[in-house]
């Protein structure tokens, strides 16, 4: 058997915690997993794992595009001055919708 050699790694200990318990989960310690991952990177000569970016969804998109266009321009949309009146026309709007579809 090889001779191992000790490696330090600094990792926030929430991470550490699920981490130990998913690998734990599939019969492995940490030691383990990272050599697997270590020996993935070196078999796919890069990282073992796409890396990219998460896009928003086209619907997410679009609410997020809504939202940019309405602190551009306030008279786009519905405002109000609290949160009751926001709640308000929630209860109207879903509420009401709610009843309509049961009749």
């Amino acid at each position: 058997m090889a001779t191992k050699g000790n490696m330090t790694l600094r990792i926030e200990p929430e991470l550490k915690k699920e981490a130990a318990a998913l690998f734990q989960s599939l019969g492995l310690d940490l030691s383990t997993a990272t050599g697997i991952f270590y020996r993935q990177a070196l078999r796919y000569h890069g990282l073992p794992f796409e890396i990219r970016l998460d896009e928003p969804n086209a619907e997410t998109r679009e609410a997020i595009d809504e939202v940019q266009r309405m602190k551009k321009d306030p008279a786009i949309g519905k405002t109000y001055t609290d949160v009751d009146g926001w709640f308000g026309f929630l209860a109207y709007r879903y509420l009401g919708y709610l009843l309509r579809s049961r009749s």
